[in-house]
């Protein structure tokens, strides 16, 4: 559906993806040279511009903006921090491999997986609570036992295991434990 700043709504498949096409005439080479900018990389400014109109394709309403490169800056900036974002998981995860003898090291299919499987989780905490995620990460990666966790964060232990249940049903099965 299309709906317009004033409320209205369009059934139209076709109209959204003209709006898109709208857009995309008139300001892709902006947002392109925007990203350029900001990114200095030519290669990766043409990516997130292209995904940034894809993005706007694949959603079933579609806002036609009273300022549209406002609108634009807004969809490319989350995609170019979901771009950091997955770089830096990359090279912690490069940075750990290396650091493992080449005996155990994984092949490249399996590098490629768990590399997508670190970034999809990495994702999926990044939609929780921030005191969620920290008793999560404190229990599971700094090994900290549950009781001294709930002193630290000032939670009683129950809702410190109710955080991290629900942190691991986000990472298991991608969306929080209700």
């Amino acid at each position: 559906m299309m709906r317009d700043d004033t409320g209205g709504r369009k059934n139209d498949a076709r109209a959204d993806a003209s709006g898109v096409a709208t857009l995309y005439h008139d300001h892709h080479g902006w947002l392109r040279n925007w990203l350029q900018r900001k990114l200095g990389n030519h290669g990766d400014a043409a990516d997130l511009a292209h995904d940034t109109f894809v993005r706007l394709l694949s959603k079933d309403t579609l806002v036609c903006p009273r300022e549209p490169r406002a609108f634009l800056t807004v969809v490319a900036q989350g995609l170019v921090a979901n771009l950091h974002r997955r770089r830096k998981i990359e090279a912690a995860y490069l940075d750990a491999l290396a650091a493992q003898p080449e005996a155990v090291a994984p092949d490249p299919e399996t590098r490629a997986i768990l590399l997508q499987t670190l970034i999809d989780i990495d994702r999926r905490l990044d939609g929780l609570p921030p005191v969620v995620r920290r008793v999560f990460l404190m229990s599971q990666l700094d090994g900290i036992a549950q009781r001294d966790i709930a002193e630290a964060v000032g939670l009683s232990i129950a809702t410190v295991q109710r955080h991290i249940v629900k942190a691991l049903h986000a990472c298991c099965f991608g969306n929080p434990a209700a």
